[in-house]
């Protein structure tokens, strides 16, 4: 690990999950309208994606995906069509929160939330773009595999932590109330927060 620095590494990584982006939307949004199960269970699903990318950019796919644009120009538009229909979804839930009495808790199971947060990971050009700069820059050629697997955990556990956290926090009974109280307005900010960032990866220029 000499020729690693795993602290700028971390801290790299820190910024990179804790930035506003479709994750932590995601999980603020399932957190606060289907409870504090859901929401852990989506942000699982998010982690997962995120050791996927990580270890799959650590063994040459982020090398691969930057030889071959077309590759990542499919994950962009595959990323992008799934973020507008998640901005349609919670378009949908804001039209309709001023005509229906909404329930404390909506119905999804565990099993649909980490399937979600794991389809917008492994769709996410951030994390694409993230996980193939991490291992292209900061981890010199020639690294052990042995470096390679501590930086894969120390990233992935730190991301983890942070993710489940935010679950915590919006599942709290406060956040649940906020959004009781005021499900339409959350809604429409969520759909036009995914539509922003759909249109940011659609329109964003790669080189």
């Amino acid at each position: 690990m000499t020729d690693v620095n795993l602290i700028v590494i971390l801290f790299a990584a820190f910024l990179a999950s804790g930035s506003p982006g479709p994750a932590t939307l995601a999980i603020a949004g399932t957190s606060m309208s289907s409870g504090r199960r859901s929401g852990l269970a989506l942000a699982s699903g998010v982690t997962t994606g995120s050791f996927i990318w990580s270890i799959s950019a650590a063994f040459g796919l982020g090398a691969v995906m930057a030889a071959n644009a077309w590759m990542f120009e499919v994950a962009r538009y595959v990323g992008a069509a799934y973020l507008m229909w998640l901005a349609l979804k919670s378009a949908r839930a804001a039209w309709a929160g001023g005509r229906t009495v909404a329930k404390p808790l909506a119905q999804t199971t565990p099993r649909r939330a980490y399937a979600k947060g794991l389809a917008l990971h492994l769709t996410n050009p951030k994390a694409v773009l993230f996980f193939g700069a991490l291992y292209a820059i900061g981890i010199p050629a020639g690294t052990p595999p042995s470096a390679l697997i501590t930086v894969i955990l120390a990233v992935g556990i730190q991301s983890m932590i942070m993710f489940h956290a935010y679950a915590l926090i919006f599942s709290s009974a406060p956040m649940a109330a906020a959004y009781a109280r005021a499900k339409r307005w959350f809604e429409a900010f969520f759909a036009l927060a995914f539509g922003a960032i759909a249109f940011k990866v659609l329109t964003a220029r790669v080189s």
